[in-house]
Protein backbone atom coordinates (compact mmCIF):
# COMPACT_ATOMS: atom_id res chain seq x y z
CA UNK A 1 0.00 0.00 0.00
CA UNK A 2 1.30 3.42 -0.89
CA UNK A 3 2.58 5.76 1.80
CA UNK A 4 1.85 8.87 -0.25
CA UNK A 5 0.18 11.51 1.89
CA UNK A 6 -3.35 12.53 0.97
CA UNK A 7 -3.80 16.17 -0.01
CA UNK A 8 -5.72 18.16 2.65
CA UNK A 9 -8.46 18.98 0.12
CA UNK A 10 -9.11 15.33 -0.76
CA UNK A 11 -10.70 13.62 2.24
CA UNK A 12 -14.43 13.73 1.46
CA UNK A 13 -14.67 10.89 -1.06
CA UNK A 14 -14.09 7.34 0.26
CA UNK A 15 -13.38 6.21 -3.32
CA UNK A 16 -9.89 7.70 -3.33
CA UNK A 17 -7.83 10.84 -3.02
CA UNK A 18 -5.22 13.00 -4.70
CA UNK A 19 -1.64 13.37 -3.51
CA UNK A 20 1.49 15.21 -4.57
CA UNK A 21 4.58 13.21 -5.52
CA UNK A 22 7.72 15.20 -6.34
CA UNK A 23 5.62 18.13 -7.52
CA UNK A 24 3.29 15.99 -9.64
CA UNK A 25 -0.39 15.71 -8.67
CA UNK A 26 -1.64 12.10 -8.79
CA UNK A 27 -4.88 10.32 -7.89
CA UNK A 28 -5.17 7.11 -5.91
CA UNK A 29 -8.25 4.91 -6.33
CA UNK A 30 -9.29 2.53 -3.54
CA UNK A 31 -10.77 -0.96 -4.13
CA UNK A 32 -14.27 0.28 -3.23
CA UNK A 33 -14.30 2.16 -6.56
CA UNK A 34 -12.56 -0.42 -8.75
CA UNK A 35 -15.82 -1.68 -10.29
CA UNK A 36 -16.94 1.78 -11.37
CA UNK A 37 -13.50 2.79 -12.61
CA UNK A 38 -13.08 -0.38 -14.66
CA UNK A 39 -16.48 0.09 -16.27
CA UNK A 40 -15.87 3.76 -17.04
CA UNK A 41 -12.53 2.89 -18.62
CA UNK A 42 -13.49 -0.23 -20.57
CA UNK A 43 -16.71 1.18 -22.04
CA UNK A 44 -14.79 4.14 -23.41
CA UNK A 45 -16.76 6.60 -21.28
CA UNK A 46 -13.63 8.32 -20.00
CA UNK A 47 -12.13 8.49 -23.48
CA UNK A 48 -15.25 10.18 -24.86
CA UNK A 49 -15.10 12.82 -22.13
CA UNK A 50 -11.39 13.35 -22.84
CA UNK A 51 -12.01 13.70 -26.57
CA UNK A 52 -14.72 16.29 -25.98
CA UNK A 53 -12.52 18.19 -23.49
CA UNK A 54 -15.04 17.78 -20.68
CA UNK A 55 -12.90 15.87 -18.16
CA UNK A 56 -9.22 16.37 -17.36
CA UNK A 57 -7.31 13.58 -19.16
CA UNK A 58 -5.34 11.05 -17.16
CA UNK A 59 -3.00 8.11 -17.65
CA UNK A 60 -2.93 5.02 -15.50
CA UNK A 61 0.46 4.80 -13.81
CA UNK A 62 0.05 1.52 -11.94
CA UNK A 63 -2.59 -0.92 -10.80
CA UNK A 64 -2.68 -3.57 -8.09
CA UNK A 65 -5.21 -5.41 -5.93
CA UNK A 66 -5.08 -2.62 -3.36
CA UNK A 67 -4.79 0.58 -5.40
CA UNK A 68 -4.84 2.19 -8.80
CA UNK A 69 -2.81 5.35 -9.36
CA UNK A 70 -3.64 7.86 -12.10
CA UNK A 71 -1.58 10.80 -13.34
CA UNK A 72 -3.90 13.51 -14.65
CA UNK A 73 -2.83 16.27 -17.00
CA UNK A 74 -1.25 18.88 -14.75
CA UNK A 75 -3.02 22.22 -14.26
CA UNK A 76 -0.59 25.11 -13.65
CA UNK A 77 -2.94 27.27 -11.59
CA UNK A 78 -6.22 26.20 -9.96
CA UNK A 79 -8.98 28.79 -9.56
CA UNK A 80 -11.95 28.37 -7.24
CA UNK A 81 -15.64 29.26 -7.76
CA UNK A 82 -15.38 32.44 -5.68
CA UNK A 83 -12.68 33.63 -8.11
CA UNK A 84 -14.81 33.24 -11.24
CA UNK A 85 -16.63 35.91 -13.18
CA UNK A 86 -20.32 35.48 -13.98
CA UNK A 87 -19.69 33.99 -17.43
CA UNK A 88 -17.09 31.61 -16.05
CA UNK A 89 -19.49 30.49 -13.33
CA UNK A 90 -22.19 29.91 -15.95
CA UNK A 91 -19.83 27.85 -18.08
CA UNK A 92 -18.88 25.70 -15.09
CA UNK A 93 -22.56 25.10 -14.28
CA UNK A 94 -23.42 24.20 -17.87
CA UNK A 95 -20.41 21.89 -18.07
CA UNK A 96 -21.62 20.00 -14.99
CA UNK A 97 -25.12 19.61 -16.48
CA UNK A 98 -23.69 18.54 -19.84
CA UNK A 99 -21.64 15.84 -18.12
CA UNK A 100 -24.63 14.63 -16.09
CA UNK A 101 -26.74 14.35 -19.24
CA UNK A 102 -23.97 12.45 -21.01
CA UNK A 103 -23.53 10.18 -17.99
CA UNK A 104 -27.26 9.35 -17.79
CA UNK A 105 -27.33 8.51 -21.48
CA UNK A 106 -24.51 6.01 -20.93
CA UNK A 107 -25.76 4.36 -17.74
CA UNK A 108 -23.89 6.49 -15.20
CA UNK A 109 -24.60 9.50 -13.00
CA UNK A 110 -22.70 12.18 -11.12
CA UNK A 111 -22.74 11.27 -7.44
CA UNK A 112 -21.79 14.83 -6.50
CA UNK A 113 -22.06 18.22 -8.21
CA UNK A 114 -19.69 20.43 -6.28
CA UNK A 115 -18.49 23.59 -8.00
CA UNK A 116 -15.04 22.66 -6.71
CA UNK A 117 -15.06 19.73 -9.15
CA UNK A 118 -14.51 22.29 -11.92
CA UNK A 119 -11.64 24.64 -12.67
CA UNK A 120 -10.40 26.51 -15.75
CA UNK A 121 -7.67 25.09 -17.95
CA UNK A 122 -6.58 25.81 -21.53
CA UNK A 123 -9.16 28.56 -21.86
CA UNK A 124 -12.26 26.67 -20.73
CA UNK A 125 -14.07 25.07 -17.82
CA UNK A 126 -12.77 21.59 -17.08
CA UNK A 127 -14.21 18.87 -14.82
CA UNK A 128 -11.39 17.55 -12.64
CA UNK A 129 -12.94 14.98 -10.27
CA UNK A 130 -12.44 11.63 -12.01
CA UNK A 131 -14.15 9.71 -9.18
CA UNK A 132 -17.44 11.65 -9.25
CA UNK A 133 -19.15 9.05 -11.46
CA UNK A 134 -21.29 6.14 -10.30
CA UNK A 135 -23.65 3.61 -11.86
CA UNK A 136 -27.14 4.84 -12.64
CA UNK A 137 -29.89 2.88 -10.88
CA UNK A 138 -33.40 2.74 -12.34
CA UNK A 139 -35.86 5.21 -10.80
CA UNK A 140 -33.27 6.55 -8.37
CA UNK A 141 -33.24 10.37 -8.22
CA UNK A 142 -30.13 12.40 -8.92
CA UNK A 143 -28.48 12.43 -5.50
CA UNK A 144 -26.40 15.50 -6.42
CA UNK A 145 -29.43 17.59 -7.46
CA UNK A 146 -29.66 19.58 -4.23
CA UNK A 147 -25.89 20.10 -4.24
CA UNK A 148 -26.08 21.48 -7.76
CA UNK A 149 -28.70 24.01 -6.64
CA UNK A 150 -26.55 25.15 -3.70
CA UNK A 151 -23.29 25.26 -5.65
CA UNK A 152 -24.39 26.51 -9.06
CA UNK A 153 -27.96 27.67 -9.56
CA UNK A 154 -28.09 29.50 -6.22
CA UNK A 155 -24.97 31.67 -6.66
CA UNK A 156 -25.93 32.46 -10.26
CA UNK A 157 -29.45 33.50 -9.26
CA UNK A 158 -28.17 35.71 -6.46
CA UNK A 159 -25.66 37.31 -8.84
CA UNK A 160 -28.44 37.91 -11.36
CA UNK A 161 -30.64 39.66 -8.80
CA UNK A 162 -28.08 41.18 -6.41
CA UNK A 163 -24.80 41.52 -8.31
CA UNK A 164 -21.64 39.56 -9.01
CA UNK A 165 -20.34 39.81 -5.44
CA UNK A 166 -22.85 37.06 -4.61
CA UNK A 167 -20.51 34.67 -6.42
CA UNK A 168 -18.12 35.02 -3.48
CA UNK A 169 -20.53 33.22 -1.13
CA UNK A 170 -18.95 29.79 -1.60
CA UNK A 171 -15.90 31.10 0.24
CA UNK A 172 -18.16 31.12 3.33
CA UNK A 173 -20.39 28.20 2.35
CA UNK A 174 -17.94 25.60 1.08
CA UNK A 175 -20.73 22.96 1.04
CA UNK A 176 -23.02 25.19 -1.00
CA UNK A 177 -25.48 27.96 -0.17
CA UNK A 178 -28.19 26.60 2.16
CA UNK A 179 -31.42 26.26 0.18
CA UNK A 180 -33.51 27.98 2.87
CA UNK A 181 -31.11 30.92 2.83
CA UNK A 182 -31.21 31.05 -0.96
CA UNK A 183 -35.01 31.02 -0.94
CA UNK A 184 -35.17 33.87 1.56
CA UNK A 185 -32.70 36.02 -0.40
CA UNK A 186 -34.53 35.85 -3.72
CA UNK A 187 -37.19 38.44 -4.61
CA UNK A 188 -40.79 37.50 -3.89
CA UNK A 189 -41.59 37.51 -7.61
CA UNK A 190 -39.41 34.42 -8.04
CA UNK A 191 -42.07 32.44 -6.16
CA UNK A 192 -44.41 33.12 -9.07
CA UNK A 193 -41.95 31.60 -11.53
CA UNK A 194 -42.76 27.86 -11.88
CA UNK A 195 -39.13 26.90 -12.54
CA UNK A 196 -37.73 28.80 -9.56
CA UNK A 197 -40.58 27.79 -7.31
CA UNK A 198 -40.01 24.08 -7.91
CA UNK A 199 -36.20 24.19 -7.93
CA UNK A 200 -35.66 26.59 -5.03
CA UNK A 201 -38.68 27.50 -2.92
CA UNK A 202 -40.41 24.12 -2.96
CA UNK A 203 -37.07 22.42 -2.39
CA UNK A 204 -36.58 24.66 0.65
CA UNK A 205 -39.94 23.56 2.03
CA UNK A 206 -39.08 19.90 1.52
CA UNK A 207 -35.72 20.44 3.21
CA UNK A 208 -37.36 22.10 6.21
CA UNK A 209 -39.91 19.31 6.50
CA UNK A 210 -37.13 16.74 6.28
CA UNK A 211 -35.27 18.49 9.08
CA UNK A 212 -38.37 18.88 11.26
CA UNK A 213 -39.79 15.42 10.73
CA UNK A 214 -37.57 12.37 10.26
CA UNK A 215 -40.57 10.52 8.89
CA UNK A 216 -41.71 13.31 6.57
CA UNK A 217 -42.50 13.02 2.87
CA UNK A 218 -39.02 14.22 1.90
CA UNK A 219 -37.54 10.75 2.27
CA UNK A 220 -40.37 9.19 0.30
CA UNK A 221 -39.51 11.10 -2.87
CA UNK A 222 -37.30 8.24 -4.04
CA UNK A 223 -38.59 7.37 -7.49
CA UNK A 224 -37.63 9.34 -10.59
CA UNK A 225 -37.30 7.88 -14.06
CA UNK A 226 -34.31 8.52 -16.28
CA UNK A 227 -36.50 10.51 -18.65
CA UNK A 228 -37.67 12.72 -15.79
CA UNK A 229 -34.05 13.26 -14.71
CA UNK A 230 -33.05 14.22 -18.22
CA UNK A 231 -35.96 16.66 -18.34
CA UNK A 232 -34.75 18.29 -15.10
CA UNK A 233 -31.19 18.55 -16.40
CA UNK A 234 -32.44 20.02 -19.70
CA UNK A 235 -34.62 22.55 -17.89
CA UNK A 236 -31.73 23.61 -15.62
CA UNK A 237 -29.43 23.93 -18.62
CA UNK A 238 -31.89 26.06 -20.56
CA UNK A 239 -32.63 28.39 -17.64
CA UNK A 240 -28.98 28.92 -16.64
CA UNK A 241 -27.91 29.49 -20.24
CA UNK A 242 -30.28 32.48 -20.43
CA UNK A 243 -29.21 34.05 -17.12
CA UNK A 244 -27.55 37.45 -17.41
CA UNK A 245 -25.71 39.82 -15.11
CA UNK A 246 -27.29 43.27 -15.14
CA UNK A 247 -24.79 45.51 -13.45
CA UNK A 248 -22.25 48.13 -14.43
CA UNK A 249 -18.90 48.79 -12.82
CA UNK A 250 -16.31 51.52 -12.66
CA UNK A 251 -13.61 49.42 -14.29
CA UNK A 252 -15.62 47.35 -16.77
CA UNK A 253 -14.81 49.81 -19.57
CA UNK A 254 -11.63 51.24 -18.04
CA UNK A 255 -9.76 51.66 -21.30
CA UNK A 256 -12.60 53.65 -22.84
CA UNK A 257 -12.21 56.37 -20.22
CA UNK A 258 -8.57 56.12 -19.18
CA UNK A 259 -6.45 59.22 -18.77
CA UNK A 260 -3.88 57.82 -21.21
CA UNK A 261 -3.32 59.51 -24.53
CA UNK A 262 -2.54 57.38 -27.56
CA UNK A 263 1.14 58.36 -27.31
CA UNK A 264 1.25 57.45 -23.61
CA UNK A 265 -0.37 54.10 -24.26
CA UNK A 266 2.10 53.36 -27.05
CA UNK A 267 5.03 54.44 -24.88
CA UNK A 268 3.92 52.23 -22.00
CA UNK A 269 3.49 49.23 -24.30
CA UNK A 270 6.91 49.82 -25.82
CA UNK A 271 8.58 49.93 -22.38
CA UNK A 272 6.90 46.72 -21.27
CA UNK A 273 7.78 44.91 -24.51
CA UNK A 274 11.42 45.98 -24.20
CA UNK A 275 11.69 44.53 -20.70
CA UNK A 276 9.78 41.34 -21.51
CA UNK A 277 12.03 40.74 -24.51
CA UNK A 278 15.09 41.03 -22.29
CA UNK A 279 13.70 38.67 -19.63
CA UNK A 280 12.21 36.06 -22.00
CA UNK A 281 9.70 34.78 -19.40
CA UNK A 282 7.47 31.76 -19.89
CA UNK A 283 4.89 32.69 -17.25
CA UNK A 284 3.41 35.97 -16.06
CA UNK A 285 0.68 37.30 -13.81
CA UNK A 286 -0.92 40.69 -14.43
CA UNK A 287 -2.33 41.89 -11.10
CA UNK A 288 -5.13 44.38 -11.65
CA UNK A 289 -5.00 43.49 -15.35
CA UNK A 290 -8.57 44.64 -16.05
CA UNK A 291 -9.69 43.15 -19.39
CA UNK A 292 -6.24 41.87 -20.36
CA UNK A 293 -5.48 44.65 -22.82
CA UNK A 294 -1.81 45.03 -21.88
CA UNK A 295 -1.16 41.29 -21.85
CA UNK A 296 -2.33 41.29 -25.46
CA UNK A 297 -0.03 44.23 -26.29
CA UNK A 298 3.03 42.16 -25.36
CA UNK A 299 4.70 40.63 -28.39
CA UNK A 300 5.76 37.50 -26.53
CA UNK A 301 4.43 33.96 -26.44
CA UNK A 302 3.77 33.03 -22.79
CA UNK A 303 3.03 29.43 -21.92
CA UNK A 304 0.67 30.74 -19.20
CA UNK A 305 -0.55 34.28 -18.52
CA UNK A 306 -2.70 34.86 -15.45
CA UNK A 307 -4.77 38.05 -15.46
CA UNK A 308 -6.68 38.97 -12.32
CA UNK A 309 -8.87 41.93 -11.45
CA UNK A 310 -11.42 42.86 -8.80
CA UNK A 311 -14.03 43.72 -11.43
CA UNK A 312 -16.17 40.80 -12.60
CA UNK A 313 -17.29 42.67 -15.73
CA UNK A 314 -13.69 43.27 -16.78
CA UNK A 315 -12.85 39.61 -16.15
CA UNK A 316 -15.93 38.59 -18.14
CA UNK A 317 -14.79 40.74 -21.07
CA UNK A 318 -11.27 39.31 -20.84
CA UNK A 319 -12.62 35.77 -20.76
CA UNK A 320 -14.89 36.37 -23.77
CA UNK A 321 -11.99 37.90 -25.70
CA UNK A 322 -9.73 34.97 -24.89
CA UNK A 323 -12.43 32.54 -26.09
CA UNK A 324 -12.96 34.42 -29.36
CA UNK A 325 -9.21 34.66 -30.00
CA UNK A 326 -8.57 31.04 -28.92
CA UNK A 327 -6.03 32.32 -26.38
CA UNK A 328 -5.75 29.14 -24.33
CA UNK A 329 -2.73 30.44 -22.44
CA UNK A 330 -4.62 33.40 -20.88
CA UNK A 331 -6.36 32.61 -17.58
CA UNK A 332 -8.59 35.42 -16.26
CA UNK A 333 -9.94 35.33 -12.70
CA UNK A 334 -11.38 37.63 -10.06
CA UNK A 335 -9.12 38.81 -7.24
CA UNK A 336 -9.31 41.68 -4.77
CA UNK A 337 -5.67 42.61 -4.24
CA UNK A 338 -6.65 44.34 -0.97
CA UNK A 339 -8.21 41.11 0.28
CA UNK A 340 -6.63 38.13 -1.53
CA UNK A 341 -8.35 34.76 -1.29
CA UNK A 342 -7.66 33.09 2.05
CA UNK A 343 -7.17 29.47 3.15
CA UNK A 344 -10.59 27.99 3.92
CA UNK A 345 -12.27 24.69 4.72
CA UNK A 346 -11.53 22.11 7.38
CA UNK A 347 -8.37 22.98 9.29
CA UNK A 348 -8.04 25.91 6.85
CA UNK A 349 -6.44 23.47 4.39
CA UNK A 350 -9.13 22.37 1.93
CA UNK A 351 -8.80 25.35 -0.40
CA UNK A 352 -5.46 27.12 -0.61
CA UNK A 353 -5.01 30.87 -0.45
CA UNK A 354 -4.08 32.92 -3.47
CA UNK A 355 -0.63 33.52 -1.98
CA UNK A 356 0.06 29.78 -1.60
CA UNK A 357 -1.12 29.00 -5.13
CA UNK A 358 0.73 31.86 -6.79
CA UNK A 359 3.93 30.97 -4.94
CA UNK A 360 3.61 27.44 -6.28
CA UNK A 361 2.88 28.78 -9.77
CA UNK A 362 6.05 30.88 -9.38
CA UNK A 363 5.55 33.37 -12.23
CA UNK A 364 8.66 34.53 -14.06
CA UNK A 365 7.29 38.08 -14.12
CA UNK A 366 4.58 40.00 -12.29
CA UNK A 367 2.95 43.08 -13.84
CA UNK A 368 1.19 45.65 -11.65
CA UNK A 369 -0.04 48.47 -13.87
CA UNK A 370 -2.30 51.20 -12.50
CA UNK A 371 -2.53 49.34 -9.18
CA UNK A 372 -0.17 50.88 -6.64
CA UNK A 373 -2.11 54.15 -6.22
CA UNK A 374 -5.30 52.19 -5.51
CA UNK A 375 -3.53 49.95 -3.00
CA UNK A 376 -1.95 52.96 -1.28
CA UNK A 377 -4.70 55.59 -1.46
CA UNK A 378 -7.81 53.39 -1.40
CA UNK A 379 -6.50 50.56 0.74
CA UNK A 380 -4.18 52.67 2.92
CA UNK A 381 -1.42 50.10 2.37
CA UNK A 382 2.10 51.50 2.97
CA UNK A 383 4.61 51.12 0.14
CA UNK A 384 6.82 48.66 2.02
CA UNK A 385 3.81 46.40 2.71
CA UNK A 386 2.68 46.28 -0.93
CA UNK A 387 6.32 45.67 -1.87
CA UNK A 388 6.43 42.74 0.55
CA UNK A 389 3.21 41.37 -0.99
CA UNK A 390 4.64 41.40 -4.51
CA UNK A 391 8.03 40.11 -3.34
CA UNK A 392 6.35 37.06 -1.80
CA UNK A 393 5.78 35.61 -5.30
CA UNK A 394 7.59 37.84 -7.79
CA UNK A 395 11.16 37.47 -8.95
CA UNK A 396 10.75 40.31 -11.43
CA UNK A 397 8.13 43.03 -11.04
CA UNK A 398 7.03 45.51 -13.69
CA UNK A 399 5.17 48.20 -11.79
CA UNK A 400 3.73 51.55 -12.77
CA UNK A 401 3.88 54.54 -10.42
CA UNK A 402 1.47 57.44 -11.06
CA UNK A 403 2.80 60.63 -9.47
CA UNK A 404 0.69 63.10 -7.47
CA UNK A 405 0.09 65.08 -10.68
CA UNK A 406 -1.71 62.15 -12.32
CA UNK A 407 -5.46 62.80 -12.71
CA UNK A 408 -6.46 59.46 -11.16
CA UNK A 409 -4.23 60.11 -8.15
CA UNK A 410 -5.73 63.59 -7.76
CA UNK A 411 -9.19 62.07 -7.87
CA UNK A 412 -8.35 59.49 -5.19
CA UNK A 413 -6.76 62.14 -2.98
CA UNK A 414 -9.78 64.43 -3.36
CA UNK A 415 -12.00 61.63 -2.08
CA UNK A 416 -10.01 61.74 1.18
CA UNK A 417 -11.15 65.34 1.77
CA UNK A 418 -10.11 66.37 5.30
CA UNK A 419 -7.70 63.41 5.49
CA UNK A 420 -5.92 64.34 2.27
CA UNK A 421 -2.94 65.72 4.19
CA UNK A 422 -2.42 62.33 5.83
CA UNK A 423 -1.26 61.03 2.44
CA UNK A 424 1.59 63.44 1.99
CA UNK A 425 3.89 60.39 1.96
CA UNK A 426 2.57 59.44 -1.47
CA UNK A 427 5.47 60.50 -3.67
CA UNK A 428 8.19 58.99 -5.83
CA UNK A 429 10.95 59.09 -3.22
CA UNK A 430 8.88 57.21 -0.64
CA UNK A 431 7.77 54.69 -3.26
CA UNK A 432 11.39 53.96 -4.20
CA UNK A 433 12.40 53.79 -0.53
CA UNK A 434 9.60 51.35 0.36
CA UNK A 435 10.16 49.06 -2.61
CA UNK A 436 13.93 49.12 -2.17
CA UNK A 437 13.48 47.11 1.03
CA UNK A 438 12.63 44.08 -1.11
CA UNK A 439 13.63 44.91 -4.69
CA UNK A 440 16.52 46.31 -6.67
CA UNK A 441 15.70 48.77 -9.44
CA UNK A 442 16.79 47.36 -12.81
CA UNK A 443 15.33 50.17 -14.90
CA UNK A 444 13.14 53.26 -14.52
CA UNK A 445 11.47 54.98 -17.50
CA UNK A 446 8.85 57.79 -17.58
CA UNK A 447 5.81 57.16 -19.78
CA UNK A 448 5.62 59.77 -22.55
CA UNK A 449 2.85 62.38 -22.28
CA UNK A 450 1.80 61.20 -18.83
CA UNK A 451 2.52 61.66 -15.14
CA UNK A 452 3.50 58.02 -14.69
CA UNK A 453 6.80 56.17 -14.37
CA UNK A 454 7.50 52.53 -15.19
CA UNK A 455 9.84 50.44 -13.03
CA UNK A 456 11.49 47.09 -13.65
CA UNK A 457 12.37 45.60 -10.26
CA UNK A 458 14.21 42.44 -9.27
CA UNK A 459 13.68 40.81 -5.89
CA UNK A 460 16.82 41.11 -3.77
CA UNK A 461 17.15 37.38 -3.05
CA UNK A 462 16.44 36.33 -6.65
Amino acid sequence: MTSNKRHPSSFRDPSGYIFNKNGVVKRLIKPVYFKQYTSLKETGFFDKLFQNQLLIPHKEERSSATEIVLVPEQIPFITYPYEWSFLQYKEAALLTLKIQKFALEHGYTLKDASAFNVTFHNGQAMFIDTLSFDFYKDNEPWRAYKQFIGHFLGPLLLAHYHGSQSLNLLSNFIDGIPISMLSSMLPFKTRLNPFLYSNVHLLSKFEKKHNDDDHGDFKKQTHLSKKAQLNIVTALYGYIKKLTLSEHSEWGDYYNKTNYSHDAFTSKSSIINKWIKSLEPLTIIDVGGNDGKFIRQIGHNFTQALVCDIDSNAVDFNYKTAKVNHEKNIQPFVLDVLNPTADIGFNNEERASFIKRIKKFNPDVTMALAVIHHMTLTGNIPFNMSAQFFASFSRFLIIEFPTRKDSWVKRLLDVKRDFKDHFGFYDLDNFISGYSEFFEIQDQIPVDNSERIMFLLRRKDA
